[in-house]
């Protein structure tokens, strides 16, 4: 992929970080922790850096008071500085050929929107002080050459088989970690990688990202479905007789993602491509926020 093509992805998905701190200043929940253009951790603690002034309280210390600034009102208050502590978020984007699914002309494939997702993810994580990296390559670090290094990996993320599996190597014990994947494959597999996640107390977040296409079944009369990787074919001339059965087998799925993230403490949610990439953004922001 060149460096042209990475670049866009890195603009894009920059926009639609900078697109998203509207949307959770309106979530209520997150009001007191979010601050423009940052991941919501500013908040008081330890650490460095001035953050605000707030009246001083019945028990605060007086060494904790700013002479200063509360020699010019009649009120004393606290020089307040931001919580420092930063986290290790890995993020996996499956490579897989399904993910490069798209239903429809002009519509974003599957891996367009997991990449764009993650990277938009790592622009938030990043302004806020977190250590981002991508699961089996790139180790989590801090500062934005690493958006640069993970704008690098992402687009240029060689395709494996057909459907993917979860990676845990990268993940830092007690850290985070968000997937994004069609989960296609075998669930086994996601299974055993959130049991090793759990053992190393990592929390995080999956994603199903789907086509609308593949959540609704448009299909009918005589198909050819065929995998992206082509080692799966079935032709069939009664493709609408397929409906219910695939709907059935494709909910089964999602009820057992669900169990499998609910059982380790992590989050689950579906996205469609023909949905607005903000809103999985602003999921994954809060279910991240919820995790620690």
């Amino acid at each position: 992929m060149s460096e042209t093509l990475s670049q866009g992805l890195r603009a894009r998905a920059e926009a639609l970080g900078q697109a998203l701190p509207p949307l959770l200043a309106q979530a209520e929940m997150l009001a007191h922790t979010v601050m423009l253009g940052e991941h919501g951790r500013r908040r008081a603690g330890l650490g460095d850096e001035f953050w605000q002034y707030r009246p001083a309280h019945q028990g605060d210390a007086a060494r904790l008071i700013d002479w200063r600034r509360s020699a010019r009102s009649d009120a004393h208050f606290v020089r307040e500085r931001e919580w420092q502590a930063a986290q290790s978020v890995t993020l996996w984007v499956d490579p897989a050929k399904s993910m490069g699914f798209s239903g429809a002309k002009g519509r974003a494939s599957k891996a367009d929107r997991a990449q764009l997702l993650a990277l938009a993810m790592a622009v938030l994580l990043l302004r806020g002080g977190e250590r981002v990296g991508l699961a089996g390559g790139l180790p989590p670090r801090a500062g934005r050459t690493q958006l640069v290094r993970l704008a690098a990996e992402l687009a240029g993320s060689a395709e494996a088989g057909d459907y993917g599996a979860p990676q845990v190597e990268g993940m830092v014990s007690h850290g985070r970690a968000v997937f994004l994947s069609d989960f296609m494959g075998d669930l086994a597999a996601v299974e055993a990688v959130l049991a090793k996640a759990s053992d190393r107390g990592v929390l995080g977040a999956a994603v199903m990202v789907l086509d609308p296409a593949e959540e609704e079944f448009p299909f009918d009369g005589r198909t050819i479905f065929e995998s992206m990787g082509g080692a799966l074919r079935y032709e069939t001339r009664k493709a609408g007789d397929l409906r219910e059965r695939y709907l059935a087998r494709l909910a089964e799925r999602k009820d057992r993602l669900q169990s499998l993230t609910r059982a380790v403490g992590w989050h689950f949610s579906t996205h469609h491509t023909g949905q607005p990439a903000q809103m999985a953004l602003l999921w994954l922001y809060r279910a991240l926020e919820a995790g620690r």
